[in-house]
């Protein structure tokens, strides 16, 4: 996995939109963003250490997720537009057997690449619901953001 800030420019959000200033390991981590990378075997070794760090964060459920273009028809060019606003954000780039933990409460959005398809493991300490939030401020009050921002003291 690569972490970089997005550019911001017009364009193509599934384009890489590099702006050559890298995010640290650091950095990501006084957020409460971290991850491993855990190469795919054929002889599926990589599920025992997926379920060994589900176990240690106390992950009790997964589901898997798959999008393409084709799997999404006519809504794809909208859904994936309808993730990007005009802020700072830091983008990171991963492939295969990458794994990354998203605080609960932090801001964040998906997009494909330019290959138009993805499958994805996610991992949940209840039963797997996965629910948007927009911004604006009914999701700044939310328990879960409010929670996020004291952990990493942002007032």
């Amino acid at each position: 996995m690569r972490a970089y800030y997005f550019d911001n420019l017009e364009g193509d959000q599934r384009l890489p939109h590099d702006s050559g200033m890298d995010v640290s390991d650091e950095v990501l981590k006084s957020i409460g963003v971290l991850h491993w990378h855990i190469p795919v075997d054929a002889e599926g070794k990589y599920e025992q250490e997926i379920a060994a760090i589900a176990k240690e964060r106390n992950y009790k459920n997964h589901d898997v997720v798959a999008i393409s273009k084709e799997g999404l028809g006519d809504e794809f060019e909208t859904k994936i537009k309808s993730f990007y606003h005009d802020e700072s954000w830091i983008r990171c780039h991963m492939g295969a057997g990458d794994l990354l933990v998203l605080p609960a409460g932090i801001y964040h959005r998906f997009t494909l690449d330019m290959g138009n398809r993805v499958r994805t493991m996610r991992l949940f300490k209840d039963e797997p619901k996965w629910i948007a939030h927009n911004r604006g401020d009914q999701t700044d009050a939310n328990p879960f953001r409010l929670e996020y921002l004291k952990s990493i003291e942002v007032q």
